[in-house]
């Protein structure tokens, strides 16, 4: 079904929720970051992904964590909001969904964006705030130990539709959703994987 069609069927105010939702995602934390702090724009080195392992491999924790964090919270008010109306789950997980295809295909940037792993927690937080922190923690173990910020965000994105199932099973369906996107959007990183060349975490 064509896009055009499917925004047709859909109440006018679940649409303006959606353009909330991906509008909010498609603000990318690590340009503004980068440039408060004077340094050069993360896409024009490193990976050149505009994300948290980037900043960090280029300009150290202080930027990368704050990138992260923005990263995480700017989808969360729409969906607070929408939490605190009682919207209906489909459309929480929709609109959780436009935030991550906000940051990983902003408008503003020729649809050129990050990776959602980060704005992925933000959005579980608010859906599912346990799963979120079992998926964050795992991530932690897996970036510290192995090294490799790509593998732990693989791995992450695959335990956490696992996790709804036990924590929150009503939200499985869109969590898996939200776990494919991440995976699809670090194919190269699965590529670079496989053959050994991933660099680790924190270094060029």
């Amino acid at each position: 079904m064509p896009i055009a069609m499917i925004f047709d069927a859909l109440p006018l105010e679940s649409v303006a929720w959606l353009i909330v939702g991906y509008l909010s995602g498609s603000w990318l934390a690590a340009l503004s970051v980068c440039r408060l702090a004077g340094v050069a724009d993360p896409r024009e080195d490193g990976s050149r992904n505009p994300g948290f392992s980037n900043v960090l491999r280029l300009y150290g924790p202080r930027l990368a964590v704050a990138t992260l964090c923005l990263d995480a919270l700017k989808g969360m008010p729409c969906l607070l909001l929408l939490k605190s109306l009682d919207a209906a789950l489909w459309l929480q997980g929709a609109v959780g969904l436009a935030v991550l295809l906000g940051h990983s295909y902003p408008v503003w940037h020729r649809f050129k964006g990050g990776k959602a792993v980060a704005s992925a927690l933000g959005v579980l937080l608010v859906l599912v705030p346990w799963v979120a922190l079992v998926s964050a923690a795992l991530w932690s173990l897996i970036a510290w130990r192995g090294r490799s910020a790509a593998f732990a965000s693989l791995i992450s994105a695959l335990a956490a539709p696992l996790l709804c199932l036990g924590l929150a099973p009503d939200y499985a369906p869109l969590v898996a959703l939200f776990g494919l996107l991440v995976i699809g959007r670090h194919w190269l990183n699965i590529v670079r994987l496989r053959r050994g060349e991933e660099p680790p975490l924190g270094r060029d």
